[in-house]
């Protein structure tokens, strides 16, 4: 097992920045071809607000395509229909290709899968599938902010562990380091997929602090069947939470006000 078995804990001081789950599925041309109004209509009460955007798609320039012999017809559009809380914590995105739920805001996994149930559920009663995923991701980014629990000249030394700090682990030469951003890609156990782990120095969102990035991005692009997808994501929810106490010192999960949850 890549992370070792720790307990399951909320943090009072919560780092968490954002939870994003997302679901691709083979293209439903349904969702593209007309405004998904009854999709809309079984989630209006939890999420009031809509934008549509059309995403954008790669076209070769006019000169270049006829070099290539390529078809100068326009390119169609996808359309992304993003469904927000009205105080704008929780959105869903439907696009033809993936659901996705998303919080700025989480606090218990059991809340964020109610919300993703009844996500699919308006799926698969206004389009009748998918039976199958073609991709199942669950992605977490915590910010570790310094100022949260009163030193914001800490050493992350004392804050991260040394297999995540690499040359910030030296308080010596930690000062003098601008930039360090890392890219790990994980397997995880008994082929239940892989987690792209990115972390690194990164600026507050509002003002001039230096915090840390932990971003684990959990994800299989094994088919995996509907009827199974809850299976994974629990999965991945578990390995997420090891992760990230993988990742920090017993100093710092103390500081950020663990509670034991069941």
């Amino acid at each position: 097992m890549p992370f070792p078995d720790s307990p399951r804990v909320i943090y009072k001081t919560n780092p968490l920045e954002e939870v994003i789950c997302q679901l691709k599925f083979p293209p439903i041309l349904r969702i593209e071809s007309e405004p998904p109004a009854g999709f809309q209509d079984q989630l209006s009460g939890d999420y009031p607000i809509l934008e549509d955007s059309p995403v954008a798609q790669l076209n070769l320039p006019p000169v270049l395509a006829r070099l290539l012999g390529g078809d100068l017809s326009p390119v169609p559009q996808s359309r992304d229909y993003r469904f927000s809380s009205a105080d704008g914590v929780w959105k869903v995105v439907l696009n033809r290709e993936f659901i996705a739920l998303s919080t700025s805001k989480y606090t218990r996994w059991d809340d964020f899968v109610a919300r993703l149930e009844k996500a699919l559920l308006a799926l698969t009663s206004q389009y009748k599938s998918p039976s199958f995923f073609l991709r199942v991701g669950l992605r977490y980014r915590d910010v570790i902010r310094r100022s949260d629990f009163g030193n914001p000249d800490e050493h992350w030394a004392n804050l991260l562990k040394p297999h995540i700090l690499g040359e910030l682990s030296d308080e010596g030469a930690e000062p003098n380091v601008l930039q360090a951003v890392r890219q790990t890609l994980i397997a995880l156990p008994e082929g239940s997929g892989q987690v792209r782990l990115f972390h690194g120095l990164t600026a507050a969102a509002q003002g001039s602090e230096t915090c840390y990035s932990i971003d684990s991005d959990f994800f299989t692009e094994s088919r995996t069947e509907a009827k199974d997808v809850f299976t994974v994501l629990k999965v991945f929810n578990r390995q997420a939470g090891r992760l990230f106490h993988w990742c920090i010192t017993e100093r710092l999960h103390n500081a950020l006000g663990p509670e034991v949850v069941t």
